[in-house]
């Protein structure tokens, strides 16, 4: 099995223990000198869709140590976009999480097995064009230096109404004009049921409350 490190860009760890990142972005070159071209996935995950399951999410790639489950894998034109839920009353699920919220933890990579790839001899690099996805794992030292967390955060951490616009647009998957909307939307009804127009508290619970269920129904 051959592991590939992309860049791991981790949107919200939750207290639930659930994120949301990229576990590859495609064409960019590793420390082993492999790219993954786009699309390479896309077979296997409609495999595994297929299967009713998704591949394991591992500590280190180590097959004996599940962490957790991924709720959702999906390619776009950056890479490899995972949700997953980390185990949080097993010592090791607890403890990656712990590690990923301060920043100790900062890698994901790819467990695969190729299927068609293409070597430049000049370049001496070779270009991963489908692969058969096994597993994604959080680990310490990724062979791209790129694959790094970039912000971990809380539903709870919400300060404002533009934080909520980009939480939603970061975290909850959806584009900026639905996420301004939404916000202006619980804006309105909040003024509409009393709620003065300073305190943004009514607005942000309604906000963090929505962004709970919408988790929970993701880690079901």
């Amino acid at each position: 099995m051959k592991f590939q490190d992309g860049t791991f860009e981790i949107k919200d760890v939750s207290s639930t223990g659930t994120f949301v990142g990229y576990g590859n972005v495609y064409d960019v070159v590793d420390q082993g000198d492999d790219i993954v071209a786009s699309g390479a996935f896309g077979e296997s995950l409609k495999e595994w869709a297929a299967k009713g399951r998704m591949p394991a999410m591992l500590w280190q790639h180590n097959s004996r140590q599940p962490i957790g489950a991924y709720t959702s894998m999906k390619e776009d034109s950056t890479g490899l976009l995972v949700e997953g839920k980390l185990a949080m009353k097993t010592q090791l699920g607890a403890e990656a999480y712990e590690l990923m919220k301060m920043d100790a933890i900062s890698g994901l990579s790819i467990g695969f097995q190729t299927r068609e790839d293409s070597y430049d001899q000049k370049l001496g690099i070779r270009t991963i064009k489908r692969g058969d996805l096994y597993e994604c794992s959080l680990v310490t030292f990724p062979m791209n230096d790129a694959s790094r967390v970039a912000a971990v955060k809380t539903i709870e951490e919400i300060g404002d109404l533009s934080g909520a616009e980009s939480y939603l647009r970061e975290v909850g998957g959806v584009s900026r004009s639905q996420a301004k909307a939404l916000v202006s939307r619980i804006h309105a009804l909040a003024r509409r049921e009393g709620a003065p127009v300073i305190d943004q508290s009514a607005e942000l619970k309604a906000i963090t409350d929505l962004l709970t269920r919408r988790k929970e129904l993701l880690a079901a």
